[in-house]
């Protein structure tokens, strides 16, 4: 199951299906954060606790698949936007897990650094996506 460029199929379409799937998670989990800052009502870091742990459990495959692709299956022909976005997605998980961890202290403990983390992980994912997305375009001659 191999198209044109050498990816496997299965790997693209598990990939491009679960990819945007912990962004969501993590944009949740930093507007839960903010709401706990402004309510400190336990429920909000509760539920983002849950969220960041969900989100770092789907986050696993995709990035294992983003890894084959871009340093081993791939290395040739990935682009520098490709590898930056790899980078920062790492980069960004690193911090979810330390996050999680904060998470996992008393809720009263979370504030200010979850929030501080969580905010600095959606700023990483969204610059990931945007910069890949820019240069995608500009690559295919969409934008000048």
């Amino acid at each position: 199951m191999k198209n044109t460029s050498g990816q496997s199929r299965v790997a693209v379409v598990l990939y491009e299906l679960l990819n945007p799937i912990p962004l969501g998670f993590f944009v949740a989990a930093w507007i839960f954060d903010i709401l706990y800052l402004k309510t400190f009502q336990i429920m909000w870091t509760d539920a983002a606790s849950w969220l960041i742990a969900i989100g770092l459990i789907i986050a696993i495959l995709p990035r294992l698949i983003n890894l084959a692709q871009v340093w081993i299956t791939q290395r040739r022909l990935a682009t520098p936007a490709v590898k930056i976005h790899f980078w920062l997605w790492l980069i960004a998980v690193v911090i979810e897990i330390f996050n999680a961890f904060v998470h996992s202290r008393d809720a009263y403990a979370v504030v200010p650094l979850g929030v501080i983390l969580s905010t600095v992980v959606v700023v990483l994912l969204l610059i990931a996506n945007v910069q890949l997305a820019v240069c995608t375009r500009v690559g295919k001659g969409e934008i000048a």
